[in-house]
C-alpha cells in the first residue's frame, strides 16, 4: 500500500507515513477473542471532496494469535498477547480505538496503549462502526481529567477510590465536565465495595453517574458533548463498559 498523501511505500497498510509524517488510519476495530485478535483499519476523510464506500474505507485487517496459558504464567501470557496488539495500533497511530470481545484483553490493550477507546459490541463490528462513524459528529475534549472536575461539592464517597471512578469517566474524550453531588447516607447498604454506574440520558446527551460505597450514594452530574438523548445514550454505554473495564462494576 502507499501513503493516501504523499505516495510513499508503507511497510503495511494503514501505517503511518514516516516519510509527509501524515497518518492513513482513522480509526481501528479490535476483534478480541482469548486467543485471537482481529485489527481492522478504517481511513480517514479522502484528501478530494466526494463520498467513499464502505469497502474503500476499510484499508485491510491484521490477525495476532496467543495461546493462552493458565495459572501463575497467564498475566505474563496475556501481557505480552495484549502488546502486540498495542504494537500494531500505534504503527497505524489512529484517531480512536473501537473493541469489542473478551473484557480481559481490551483492558489490558486498554492499559497499553493511550488512545480514546470505544466499546462495540455487535455481530458485524466493523460495519457498526462504520455506521456508527458516519453518524456522529462529536466534539473531543482534550481537557484533562482533574480540570473536568467542578462543582461546589468537593467531597466524594470512597475516598481515592472514587475519585479514581470519577477520573475514569472524566477521562472520556466526550465528556466536557463532571459534577459532585451531595453525599446521601440513608440508601440500603451493600457489602460490594465501591460501585459506578451511569444512568440514561437525557433529553440534552448529558448523563448522571451513581457512586454507591456501603450506604451511601451519591449523584454526579456528567455534562457531554452529545446534543440530544441518541447520542447521550452511546456515551452513556461507552461510560459504563469503562467502568466495567476498570472493575467498578
Amino acid at each position: 500500500m502507499e501513503c493516501r498523501h504523499c505516495a510513499s511505500p508503507l511497510e503495511k497498510p494503514g501505517d503511518f507515513c514516516l516519510v509527509c509524517r501524515e497518518a492513513n488510519t482513522e480509526a481501528i476495530v479490535l476483534e478480541a477473542a482469548r486467543d485471537r485478535a482481529t485489527i481492522t483499519m478504517l481511513a480517514g476523510e479522502p484528501d478530494e471532496p466526494g463520498e467513499r464506500d464502505a469497502d474503500e474505507q476499510v484499508l485491510g485487517e491484521t490477525t495476532i494469535t496467543t495461546t493462552p496459558e493458565d495459572g501463575e504464567n497467564e498475566p505474563i501470557e496475556l501481557r505480552n498477547f495484549a502488546g502486540l496488539i498495542g504494537d500494531e495500533i500505534r504503527r497505524k497511530r489512529p484517531d480512536e480505538v473501537y473493541a469489542g470481545g473478551v473484557r480481559a484483553v481490551i483492558r489490558a490493550v486498554r492499559e497499553d496503549v493511550h488512545h480514546p477507546f470505544y466499546r462495540v459490541d455487535d455481530d458485524e463490528p466493523v460495519a457498526a462502526v462504520l455506521e456508527r462513524r458516519g453518524n456522529r459528529a462529536l466534539d473531543v475534549v482534550e481537557t484533562p481529567p482533574a480540570e473536568k472536575i467542578s462543582g461546589s461539592h468537593s467531597t466524594l464517597i470512597g475516598g481515592r477510590t472514587g475519585m479514581r471512578a470519577i477520573h475514569t469517566v472524566a477521562d472520556h474524550p466526550h465528556v466536557k465536565k463532571v459534577i459532585p453531588g451531595p453525599i446521601d447516607a440513608g440508601g440500603k447498604g451493600s457489602q460490594s465495595g465501591m460501585r459506578a454506574k451511569v444512568t440514561r440520558a437525557d433529553d440534552g446527551g448529558n448523563v448522571r453517574m451513581l457512586l454507591r460505597d456501603g450506604s451511601s450514594v451519591q449523584e454526579n452530574r456528567v455534562v457531554t458533548t452529545a446534543r440530544d438523548r441518541e447520542m447521550g445514550e452511546r456515551i452513556r454505554e461507552d461510560l459504563n463498559d469503562v467502568l466495567a473495564d476498570a472493575e467498578f462494576q
